[in-house]
């Protein structure tokens, strides 16, 4: 009850708070500035980098809105590549991509929003960011709605049971959007993220 507080509070704050760098809007609510947060800051650990043809992540941040990186992203880019320089060559491994934010950060009324989900990713493979395993679900491009500001887009990285056959159900099959990766790790047991990384971008169109 008291995470479940803390997570509301959290979210309260983020949409009241005020920064001098361009606050984004919605509804006359500022719902995230074009900074990061202290909270959004800490979310990435464990040396994960992901890979697009013009940009290479590798710590949380905001995608720039030069080059038309923010358009790239969400329309011409397919599948980054993911990769871990200390993954265990002989282990397997899951990556999910979601977003929390959908449809906006000051209601997400869709969170998550799965955009990815591969598993049975070979350690050997994961070193060299080449992903080669068995897609659960589709790559989806991070699309956020006009007008709906800044929305995360979190990777997180599991090492994989030895003894488990990683699968969704047919409910989750249904939507992508509502997802529970929480009640996902915990059915398969796969603990806490071993990487995780997060990005922040908009519709370009707002920019």
């Amino acid at each position: 009850m008291q995470g479940g507080v803390m997570a509301a509070v959290e979210v309260i704050l983020l949409c009241v708070a005020v920064s001098v760098w361009k606050p984004q809007r919605v509804n006359g609510e500022v719902c995230a500035a074009e900074t990061l947060s202290h909270s959004d800051a800490g979310f990435c650990h464990g040396r994960l980098e992901v890979i697009y043809p013009e940009l290479e992540i590798s710590s949380c941040s905001v995608i720039p809105r030069g080059q038309h990186l923010r358009d790239k992203i969400s329309r011409e880019w397919g599948p980054p590549r993911v990769r871990l320089a200390g993954a265990e060559t002989a282990k397997k491994y899951a990556l999910m991509m979601v977003d929390p934010d959908a449809p906006s950060r000051c209601s997400p009324t869709r969170s998550h929003w799965r955009h990815w989900l591969v598993v049975d990713i070979v350690g050997s493979d994961l070193k060299k960011g080449d992903i080669k395993g068995l897609v659960l679900s589709d790559y989806r491009h991070p699309t956020p709605p006009q007008g709906t500001g800044l929305h995360r887009y979190q990777f997180m990285l599991f090492e994989q049971p030895a003894d488990k056959t990683l699968s969704l159900s047919q409910e989750e099959k249904s939507s992508l959007g509502n997802w529970d990766p929480q009640a996902f790790i915990q059915r398969f047991g796969l603990g806490k993220p071993l990487a995780s990384l997060q990005f922040l971008t908009q519709n370009a169109k707002d920019e």
